[in-house]
């Protein structure tokens, strides 16, 4: 009786813990009994293996057909004896017969045990698959476990994640034991199990992490149009209020900026320019650029290019380090950018009129001035084709 209770008792356990469907576990019962049946009687028997609920125990049944006359008495039995089992019986029915399970008990429950710890791992695969599948995109907490080969093993309760290292953000370094919020990038299903891969570079994870720190994100006040990031340097966000009691830059930015810094820490000190999106192109640009200030603005829509002008003393600034900031900001407006100062502007129409008037297209003195290398000359260099995300 004890060996019984400790039976249900280990499968009830099972499921609990494991979350799996108590059927998977008690088919692999069955099936290790009736493994171990077949092997002792050569498969020379028709059997079957069922697990009574009541007395907690797997029954093994022997099945014979009814004949007139025995050939094969491993799976046949004449009609005399089968009334003597079951008296209404007639011939070509099949008569089952409950047999003495106990030979084969200890083998049974090593089979038993090694099918189990299968069954359960496979269950517990899919199990976490079909909880991962549809949770692309979705911003999860994890443990740093291990380094494999400059991954990032992390743990997110019962499976672990990779963290790939080109999806590890530039300067940001973990030690085994920290916390680490990343963003799933994509699930598979793997031989050794599903595969979960995570992302510390994506731009939606900047966007899941000012969705949870901006209740009028989450509520569909504020809407996320656009994000660009230069990973653990620079990113900019365009946002946009439904409402227009509702500034959109200043729900981002929070109280005394309480917000944004959230989003700066958890980011390991990355720059977030918050931008108002507009449907006007000219001044979604001009917006894209901060902090420089634009002068003018020159559109072509059929080739989605602009030329943007700015103050000789805003020309680095609209650039910024490396041409980071007009870089990020042409692949937030998804248009080719081309940036001048307003005096290398003026001076490329004083030569367009000068051409008209038939004068000499050599360059003046003041343009020979401006070798490669000059802050004007790599400003009006500065031209990035975007593809539209």
């Amino acid at each position: 009786m004890e060996t019984t209770f400790n039976l249900k008792h280990t499968i009830d356990q099972i499921v609990k813990e494991k979350g799996i469907d108590k059927r998977i576990i008690l088919d692999a019962l069955e099936q290790a009994v009736l493994s171990a049946a077949n092997k002792k009687y050569r498969n020379t028997r028709e059997l079957e293996a069922h697990f009574n609920e009541e007395i907690g125990e797997v029954e093994l049944f022997e099945f014979v057909t009814v004949v007139a006359e025995v050939i094969d008495s491993y799976k046949e039995i004449d009609l005399e004896e089968a009334k003597e089992v079951d008296p209404d019986v007639e011939i070509g029915d099949s008569l089952g017969m409950k047999i003495d399970a106990s030979d084969f008990t200890r083998i049974a429950a090593q089979t038993a045990k090694q099918v189990i710890i299968q069954k359960v791992r496979e269950a517990e695969r899919e199990t976490i698959f079909e909880e991962f599948k549809d949770r692309k995109g979705e911003l999860v907490n994890g443990i740093v476990r291990r380094f494999e080969r400059g991954e990032i093993v992390v743990d997110l309760g019962r499976v672990e994640a990779v963290l790939p290292h080109g999806e590890q953000a530039p300067r940001e370094v973990y030690r085994q034991g920290d916390r680490i919020k990343a963003l799933i990038t994509d699930i598979r299903l793997t031989p050794k199990g599903p595969q979960i891969l995570l992302s510390r570079t994506n731009p939606s994870l900047l966007a899941k992490l000012f969705e949870a720190e901006v209740p009028e994100i989450a509520e569909g006040i504020v809407e996320i149009k656009g994000v660009v990031r230069d990973p653990g340097s620079r990113s900019k966000i365009a946002v946009y209020s439904y409402d227009s009691n509702v500034d959109p830059v200043g729900a981002c930015v929070g109280m005394r900026g309480s917000r944004v810094q959230n989003v700066v820490s958890e980011l390991r000190g990355e720059k977030i320019d918050i931008i108002p999106w507009s449907e006007d192109i000219a001044r979604f640009a001009c917006n894209a650029l901060a902090p420089a200030v634009v002068s003018k603005v020159f559109i072509d829509e059929d080739s989605r290019s602009m030329e943007i002008i700015v103050a000789d003393d805003q020309l680095s600034l609209a650039i910024g380090k490396r041409g980071q900031n007009v870089r990020l900001a042409a692949r937030l407006t998804g248009w080719k950018t081309d940036i001048k100062s307003e005096s290398k502007a003026a001076g490329e129409e004083m030569l367009q009129y000068a051409s008209f008037d038939g004068a000499s297209e050599q360059p003046s003195d003041e343009e020979k001035a401006l070798e490669p290398g000059d802050a004007e000359t790599e400003a009006a260099l500065v031209t990035e084709e975007v593809e539209e995300e």
